[in-house]
């Protein structure tokens, strides 16, 4: 519970500090900040893949009905 409580507190620091930081950009030489950016918690998480629904059921299906047809 105090590592929600401690990411949930991150969350909204890193959106202050976005803010803050967009304010003070100068838009033509630096691009948008993000909140990820200032989190520590989503910097050290891999992005994962998105997989659209027809391939993941195509995986369970095969992964789950093909293997007791066999």
């Amino acid at each position: 519970m105090a590592e929600a409580k401690g990411r949930d507190n991150w969350a909204h620091t890193s959106t202050i500090l976005a803010m803050i930081a967009n304010v003070n950009r100068d838009p033509k030489k630096t691009p948008a900040f993000q909140p990820a950016d200032f989190d520590p918690h989503q910097l050290a998480e891999p992005k994962r893949r998105k997989i659209d629904q027809g391939t993941a059921f195509r995986l369970l299906e095969t992964l789950f009905v093909k293997q007791k047809e066999a």
